[in-house]
């Protein structure tokens, strides 16, 4: 009897709608080919956006949230951020709202897109980022405001803080409960894929207490639970080493800026990469720059009971409805979902079919422009991908 699995969705606004349609068609072949008719997928609409606030009047109806948080999965698209107050981000407030602490960014080159540099292929780096504390945390005060005066004053009177009374406050809150359980999830990965290293990114040097409690915290984490499998970078030069033994991990840590001069000039040396909000923010945008752009990153969002998948470019709203939109980021980030639920082969074969199609030069105009080459509509590249399948 086939299993079925159902999936929550959320098309998105601008062009998410158009990606979604041509994800879900290639997400069914991909789990349809490699399962034998032993499984299949429902999807489950959910209201979310412009969508929902057009019907209920509502951004985001707690209803939606109820449904992901009981199915414990859903595929995302695009959601447009509300302008002017009330919520300030509809992809932070469903990420904290189903503590969703890890924001997972794998990074990869696909042969054939074309890049800035000149040796893509050298990137193949996994971002681990914390999802709910630092600038996500959002506590911040407007300049001129009654609270903001009122912080800055203590900052003078109890702590000796000199602070322009003309300036906007913002509170950094990193915990060493968040910190420990990113890091963990990392490490957890890390063993799961067998790779060879996680790197804590942090600006340390200069927010000791923060982020460099981050880096602190994670190599505690390191000692007191992964110790028959993590090697620090300090105990290898300690011990002579320029190589960990079979079966071991190394763990080190990089200062945020040098981490990004890293990332261009030596990304193979590294493997995963835990970080603060902000820091893994900029670098995962960064490092997808390298591989073809937000059009070819992938993204989920996990927690312990739940986890979202989503594309992490933006709405496109001017290509809305033109069959232009590139939907390989949400397609990936299909392919991080099927994984999720334990359908490797299908999660594979996905995968390999986008690499197949690139590597063919059959791109949207997004890619194709750039490569000089004649573009793919949306449904059109779904459709290549299908006959692969």
């Amino acid at each position: 009897m086939s299993k079925e699995i159902v999936i929550p969705f959320i098309p998105g606004d601008g062009v998410g709608p158009e990606i979604m349609r041509a994800t879900k068609l290639v997400v069914d072949a991909a789990v349809k080919s490699t399962t034998a008719g032993e499984a299949s997928l429902r999807w489950e609409e959910l209201l979310a956006g412009e969508a929902a606030y057009k019907s209920t009047g509502h951004w985001l109806p707690s209803e939606t949230l109820a449904v992901i948080r009981e199915r414990g999965v859903a595929l995302k698209g695009p959601l447009t951020t509300p302008v002017g107050g009330g919520i300030r981000s509809l992809n932070v407030t469903i990420r904290q709202a189903l503590d969703l602490y890890a924001s997972v960014r794998p990074v990869r080159y696909f042969e054939g897109v074309p890049s800035p540099v000149k040796e893509p292929q050298k990137m193949k780096i996994v971002i681990f980022r914390e999802n709910t504390e630092d600038v996500y945390k959002g506590v911040e005060w407007r300049q001129g405001s009654k609270e903001a005066a009122e912080v800055i004053e203590f900052l003078r009177s109890r702590m000796s803080v000199e602070i322009a009374p003309d300036s906007g406050i913002g509170i950094k809150p990193i915990s060493e409960t968040a910190s420990k359980r990113l890091i963990r999830a990392s490490v957890k990965y890390a063993i799961r894929k067998r790779l060879p290293s996680v790197t804590l990114v942090h600006k340390g040097n200069i927010m000791k207490f923060t982020e460099g409690a981050f880096r602190d915290w994670g190599y505690q984490l390191a000692k007191e639970e992964f110790a028959d499998v993590v090697l620090t970078e300090v105990e290898m030069k300690a011990s002579g080493i320029s190589k960990p033994p079979s079966g071991k991990i190394v763990m080190n840590d990089r200062i945020a800026d040098n981490m990004f001069q890293q990332i261009l000039l030596r990304p193979d040396e590294y493997s995963v990469l835990a970080t603060p909000n902000l820091n893994g923010d900029y670098l995962a945008d960064a490092c997808a720059a390298q591989i073809g752009g937000l059009g070819l990153a992938p993204g989920a969002n996990i927690g312990d009971h739940t986890a979202v998948f989503e594309a992490v470019h933006g709405t496109a709203p001017k290509y809305a409805g033109k069959d232009l939109a590139n939907p390989c980021s949400l397609m990936l980030s299909a392919a991080l979902m099927l994984e999720h639920l334990g359908l490797d082969e299908a999660a594979t074969n996905l995968t390999d079919a986008i690499g197949a199609a690139l590597a063919d030069g059959i791109m949207t105009q997004d890619l194709a422009r750039l490569k000089g080459t004649r573009p793919y509509g949306t449904a059109e590249f779904a459709r290549e991908l299908l006959a692969q399948l």
